[in-house]
């Protein structure tokens, strides 16, 4: 047996751990070859590979990044406006490979999935700081991604308090925003402002005025794909050379400047950027990405290619590639971390969004 390893897209905490997971399953059970390819697709456009050793992958699991290097900027159907699929095809038949397993995101997956179809097997690890990928309930670098931004609210609280501000934070997340959405439960925050719910400036406004009376201060966490009712997405860059052209960013200091034209209070923002993406994974992230590292050899074992690896009600299990490929999962309405928030008056910044706890049935919201 020979299988590839590559690791796409942006980097995140506890890719060392699922390759770990992967390569030592693999080579433990069935004494398979495992190759490693440099920098996502980008090794196999460029033909960079490397045979992975027990050594290679020893003293990895701590480790933030991905010791195979990843990119984001290398699509086989579109590389340099080139279409090298087919030369891709062709490097997989060359190396002899049984299959390719792939950790990364929603744009990884797709890749996957489109390249399949020219002959090449595929198993799908779901990693995104994001947590966005359809099928699971969870991905891995999610975690460490959370305890870092909510750490950071720790942080901003007390710096509130003490000049009595309107402290804004703003996470990544994309078109989601689920990291905003656990940081700020966890974090204390007064408002959390996410993609999935446009916020109306007047209830922000009304909140912070209320919060001024009351505390003196307040806690905002913005996700990087909020957006104000009717208007867009604020983005750092566009025609970004990636999988997605847009660069979203500076949503924070947009809603900061739309504040200062009508509130008294000083308004200060941080945004967190690619310090959510590093440094050493938390404990939770070492296990789960080892566990569904090691579950991703069990289908690439069976020979049940073309699918990604999911958990689902603390269950391991596996869907086609197909059912995740160019789809996003967003915070939905029954979410319990967000049902739990407004219960208790965190504010989304939409005054509609309401919850009867009285209402509530068992089953009718769920766990992220």
């Amino acid at each position: 047996m020979r299988v590839g390893i590559l690791t796409g897209g942006g980097d995140c905490s506890g890719l060392n751990a699922a390759v770990r997971g992967v390569a030592k399953s693999l080579m433990h059970q069935y004494g398979a070859e495992v190759i490693g390819i440099e920098e996502g697709f980008l090794g196999m456009i460029e033909k960079r590979t490397r045979p992975l050793s027990l050594e290679d992958i020893d003293g990895i699991l701590d480790k933030g990044g991905t010791l195979l290097g990843t990119s984001n900027r290398a699509n086989p159907f579109d590389f340099g406006g080139k279409d090298v699929s087919d030369q891709v095809a062709e490097y997989y038949n060359e190396l002899g490979l049984d299959c390719i397993v792939s950790m990364g995101g929603d744009g990884s997956m797709t890749l996957c999935y489109e390249m399949s179809k020219k002959g090449m097997n595929f198993v799908g690890v779901p990693k995104t700081i994001d947590n966005d990928l359809t099928g699971t309930d969870r991905t891995f670098g999610f975690d460490t991604a959370v305890n870092i931004a909510a750490e950071s609210i720790d942080r901003l609280q007390t710096t509130g308090k003490s000049h009595k501000r309107v402290m804004i934070l703003e996470t990544m997340g994309r078109y989601a925003g689920w990291i905003a959405l656990h940081a700020g439960v966890a974090g204390a925050a007064d408002m959390i402002l996410i993609p999935e719910f446009p916020y109306d400036l007047d209830e922000v406004v009304r909140v912070i005025k209320d919060n001024e009376k009351k505390k003196s201060y307040t806690v905002i966490v913005i996700a990087e794909g909020a957006t104000q009712k009717g208007g867009h997405m604020v983005t750092d860059k566009v025609g970004v050379d990636a999988p997605d052209p847009i660069r979203l960013g500076g949503v924070g200091r947009f809603l900061q400047t739309q504040l200062e034209e009508r509130i008294d209070q000083e308004v200060r923002t941080t945004i967190l950027g690619h310090i959510q993406r590093g440094g050493a994974p938390s404990p939770f992230d070492r296990i789960f990405a080892t566990n569904v590292g090691a579950y991703a050899a069990s289908l690439v074992a069976s020979k049940r290619y073309g699918r990604m690896v999911t958990v689902s009600n603390n269950h391991l299990s596996s869907v086609l590639l197909e059912e995740v490929a160019h789809n996003t999962r967003t915070v939905p309405k029954d979410d319990m971390s967000l049902v739990g928030a407004v219960s208790m008056g965190v504010s989304f910044g939409d005054p509609n969004l309401k919850v009867s706890l009285s209402d509530l049935k068992d089953g009718d919201v769920k766990m992220s």
